[in-house]
């Protein structure tokens, strides 16, 4: 028997030994990144954490913008005619009072949707096919009609809500626009995305 025939075991031992020491690494490099991308990334969970707003500086009838979960959140000033205004819609709302439960918290189910009257907080997004509706404070403008007295339009298929986000009947919007958990901090701070009820 030739030597070159000869099977050096000891050697192939190593080479096979190598060779999947090296491949359990390189699997390693692989998985580690693919693993990690399931793990939802700083940007992601700072996006449903709750957010911080000073409302100090509002003045009546203003509106300001804020993003909580991707999702735009109004939160508005009334005065004290706009929350007297409100009483006049009920008769052209779908839902007055408020009874879907799901569309505000409960410390937000009464006549102003709203923990402090004065200040009203929504997500900004229609409940029909999820548009953002527009900011429409002004009262009786001509391409809304003598009886508007400020709100929220729909630009896409023209559902209307009032100032405290309720839906006026004969809209393609089935019910009011949601109101988000929040809670106050203090007369000039809130928290959007904290629920008052679990504080």
């Amino acid at each position: 028997m030739s030597t070159d025939n000869v099977v050096d075991t000891k050697r192939r031992r190593f080479l096979v030994n190598s060779t999947s020491v090296v491949a359990a690494v390189g699997a390693g490099f692989v998985a580690v990144p693919f693993l990690s991308s399931w793990m939802p990334s700083e940007r992601a969970k700072n996006a449903g954490a709750p957010v911080e707003v000073n409302i100090s500086k509002m003045s009546e009838g203003q509106l300001l913008i804020v993003e909580w979960q991707s999702k735009p959140v109004w939160i508005v000033k009334r005065s004290v005619k706009t929350l007297a205004d409100l009483k006049r819609n009920d008769d052209h709302l779908r839902d007055p009072s408020s009874e879907e439960v799901s569309q505000q918290p409960e410390y937000a189910h009464n006549e102003n949707r709203s923990i402090k009257p004065e200040i009203l907080v929504l997500v900004g997004i229609c409940t029909h096919l999820g548009c953002s509706p527009t900011f429409r404070p002004d009262i009786a403008p001509a391409d809304l009609g003598e009886d508007w007295l400020g709100g929220f339009f729909c630009p896409c298929h023209s559902s209307r809500f009032d100032l405290a986000g309720r839906v006026f009947q004969g809209v393609p919007a089935p019910t009011n626009l949601v109101v988000p958990p929040h809670k106050y901090v203090n007369d000039n701070v809130i928290i959007i995305g904290e629920d008052e009820e679990a504080a």
